[in-house]
């Protein structure tokens, strides 16, 4: 019995980071249903695991207006796709689209941005990061 013990308080650790793992990766706070298109400055392009993150100053109409938190996918998958940390830089007028947070606050799962000054569009889709893996662009 008592072995039975220490073997189950072993395996706890193990399990408490099981389900940190798989809440960590879910995306249930953004509305699939729903694309917002938010135009603005980037504030800030964060190039960190395990998300890259994005903050856009939009000056739009009302209840989009302000600072809005964009989360994208890891640095690695966004490399395959051809981006870097320089893709987007503080400044840069753009138009990106989202999926809101469910809650109303100022935040998505990106979608796509435009660079309004080139035409340039970054995406960064599961499909087309499954085609970068497989060496298929």
């Amino acid at each position: 019995m008592p072995r039975k013990i220490a073997l189950a308080l072993a395996a706890l650790p193990t399990l408490a980071l099981v389900g940190t793992a798989s809440a960590h990766h879910s995306f249930a706070m953004f509305d699939p249903a729903k694309v917002v298109t938010l135009q603005g400055r980037v504030k800030e392009f964060r190039w960190v695991n395990p998300h890259v993150s994005l903050f856009v100053d939009v000056a739009g109409p009302a209840g989009q207006a302000g600072v809005w938190a964009v989360e994208l996918t890891s640095p690695g998958n966004l490399t395959r796709l051809g981006w870097s940390r320089q893709s987007l830089k503080a400044g840069d007028r753009v138009a990106v689209e989202v999926n809101p947070l469910r809650d109303g606050q100022h935040g998505g799962g990106f979608r796509k941005a435009t660079l309004l000054d080139n035409g340039q569009v970054l995406q960064a889709n599961l499909i087309n990061i499954e085609k970068a893996a497989a060496g298929t662009h």
